[in-house]
Order: C-alpha cells, then structure tokens, then sequence
C-alpha cells in the first residue's frame, strides 16, 4: 500500500508560542503555504495550562492571561492563512524537508521546502533531579500541576512541597492559589533560589518557608506522599509533612524526536546545532522557540521566532551560501553558548543575539576571540538560569576570521 503524500512550503512541528508566531509572520512576508503540525487537540503549547497573568504586554499591549494569549495566538496564526492541524504527531525527520506524519487516518509522508523545529522544552523527571524515597502518588511537575488545575479542575494534593525555585516554581504558586492548595515550602538544592532575588518577598507573603542548600531529598509514603525528608544547609535532618511533590523547573529541550534524526545535537543546550538564523545541519532544516536552549519566556519565544521567519522567508527566495564561522567555549564555567555558529552571509535577519549560560555564579569579563583577536568584551556579573547575550551584530561587525572563542577572564 502507498504511503499517502502532501506538500507544502513550511512545515512548523509543534503549535506553541513559537511555532505560531513564526508561521503568522511567514504567512505576512507571503512565504507560501504553511503548515503548523500540533500534537495536542489544541495548539497553543504551554501557556494553554497558565491560567494566571503576565501574558501578551510586548505582542498585543494587553495583560493577559496564559489560555487568552495562547487563543490569540492561535486566531492571529489562522487568520492571517497559517493551516493548523491539530491531533497530528510527526514520528521522523528524513533528510532534505521531509516528514513522516501521523493522524486521525493514518500515517502520511509531508515534503516541505522547509520544515522548522519548535519542540519546546519539558521539565526534568524526578529521577532527573535524583530525588530517592517511596513511589507514591501526589509527585507531579509544575506543568502537570498547571494541566491537571486549569484544564481539568482537579485539585492533585492539598499541601504541596515545591521542589526548585525557578521563575516556573513560584508559577505553581499561582496554580496552587487557584484552587486554594497552600504550599508547605519551597526547598532548593542550591544555596539560594534561582530565580531572581526579588521573588523572595512573594514567599513571605505567602507564607511559603523557604528551605535551601539542602540535599539527599527523599519521598515517603505508602499510596499518597506523606513527607518529604532531607538535610539542611547546616547537615541537619529534616522533615516536612506533605501531601504532594511539585517537581520544578531545570528544563529541557523536548528533544526525542532531533535525537532519533540526521540532525547535529549540540552537547551544551540538548537541542539542534544552529546558526543564528536558527538554521539546522541540514538546511532545509530551522529551529525556534525552548528547544533551542532552556528556557525563555514566552514573550521573548514570540520576538525571537519571527526573527527566525524573517531569515527563513529570505532563505526560500534565495538559498544563502552557508559561510560559517563556529563558536566555542573556552572556559568551563559556560554551559552553553546558541548558536553554535555565524553565518558571515545572508544579510543582518535572524537572531539578533548570541545566549550563553553558565555552570555556576560568575564574576568575570566575558571575552570573544577570533584568530588571537579581539571581537567583544564586557564585564560579567550573573548567575545560572539568568539571561546572558551577546549581539550577533557586535561580532559580525568585527569580522571574524575563523573560529569565534568565549572565555571568562578573571
């Protein structure tokens, strides 16, 4: 039996943030047919579960809440001509655009000019984040929490542990209110929280202790969680009764499907090897949005993903002859730098910045190098899970000549 085939110009795998914004402004730069591949019933991706504000301020100058803005999104995308289908998983990437599909009929081959990778990112698993103990119900991660409160109207326990204490953890705190679930605490592994100091107060308010530096986390409970147990920053052992485990944070790029393709994983972010037109190792390949490194705001997706449309709508007139140079770490405490390379072809679209992360707490000058010169520098003070940029401009404008180095120099 022949396997059913379509075509298209672009095809975008996942309906969030990203991939909806970068298929509406294909569709306005009247890049051709687009088509957005969405797994869920519904597009819309993560902010479909947010019930809670702040949303849409830069895109639409509105407060909006997480549903209403992922709606909007998805009304802007369909109207402006963008075809959304909705319940459609893709199950393999082939070399040059094509896709294996399947739907509600069964399993069809899509050929797209371009096809682009807007995966998103997940939470990491307990296992992940080596929490031991029992194996009881009432340990979920803040996305399920958010699935579980807003789409369902369930209430998962009554008096939750938030593990982590990212921006996405003291989300959960807004879930929780929700449905009047009041938090017992907040316990970080590091020795402070890795959202922004600024945060702490919103504990207070709350009521929430917070518990960090802490270590050897364990379950216990027999059917349901019944505490939580651990050792405090000065050694000592702890216990706090509980009834739920909000697993949060420490995210990473939903990559199964890049991991079973053709296409270069870089080690540092666990998504695709790009350039900063988000373009993959093969070229008919292009990537926005989380998957590219952990994890943005979906403000920021929305912005960075119709830079990305804007390079791939010029790459569709007129392919641009890929020189390259590559860019790489030189110093361990940098976790990631995205992209991985620069295009020294094709015109000033694409992303406008360079991201880097970091191991651990840095106070340093950041330096990029190129042949023994000198590109960019700037004094670096920051932390782990904090926005860190470099403008692609900036580099460009300084003509590399081979390899790009970041270091750290003290």
């Amino acid at each position: 039996m022949m396997m059913r085939e379509a075509s298209c110009t672009v095809a975008v795998v996942g309906g969030g943030t990203a991939g909806l914004a970068l298929a509406r402004e294909l569709k306005r730069l009247d890049a051709g047919s687009v088509v957005v591949l969405e797994r869920e019933a519904q597009a819309g991706g993560t902010p479909r579960h947010c019930g809670h504000y702040p949303f849409g301020i830069l895109e639409y100058n509105r407060l909006m809440k997480g549903p209403d803005y992922a709606r909007r999104n998805w009304e802007e995308a369909e109207t402006a001509g963008v075809e959304i289908r909705t319940g459609t998983s893709v199950t393999k990437l082939l070399p040059g655009g094509s896709l294996e599909v399947v739907d509600n009929e069964g399993v069809y081959r899509l050929n797209a000019e371009r096809v682009v990778l807007c995966t998103g990112v997940r939470e990491s698993s307990r296992p992940q984040r080596f929490v031991g103990g029992d194996r009881p119900l009432g340990v979920i991660t803040t996305g399920a929490l958010q699935s579980s409160v807003y789409l369902k109207g369930i209430r998962p326990f009554e008096r939750p542990v938030i593990f982590g204490s990212e921006l996405v953890s003291f989300s959960s705190l807004q879930t929780c209110a929700h449905l009047g679930i009041k938090p017992v605490a907040m316990v970080e592994e590091e020795e402070r929280i890795r959202a922004r100091g600024v945060f702490t107060p919103y504990l207070w308010l709350k009521h929430v202790p917070l518990h960090v530096g802490v270590s050897n986390p364990r379950i216990l409970g027999r059917e349901r969680v019944e505490a939580l147990e651990f050792t405090d920053h000065k050694g000592r052992a702890r216990r706090i009764e509980t009834d739920g485990i909000i697993i949060s944070g420490r995210f990473r790029p939903e990559a199964a499907l890049l991991h079973r393709s053709h296409l270069e994983v870089d080690g540092g972010t666990g998504g695709p090897a790009v350039d900063q037109y988000g373009r993959c190792s093969d070229p008919a390949y292009f990537s926005a949005g989380n998957l590219l490194r952990p994890a943005e705001t979906s403000s920021w997706c929305h912005a960075e993903a119709r830079e990305i449309a804007i390079g791939i709508a010029a790459d569709l007139r007129q392919p641009s002859k890929s020189e390259s140079v590559e860019l790489h770490i030189k110093d361990n405490r940098i976790s990631f730098v995205m992209p991985q390379s620069l295009c020294l072809t094709g015109g000033r679209a694409g992303m406008s910045n360079v991201y880097l992360g970091l191991n651990m707490p840095v106070d340093a000058k950041l330096a990029a190098y190129s042949s023994g010169r000198l590109l960019w520098s700037q004094r670096l003070r920051s932390r782990p899970v904090r926005r860190i940029t470099i403008p692609v401009a900036k580099l460009l404008d300084a003509g590399p000549d081979g390899p790009v180095e970041l270091t750290l120099e003290d």
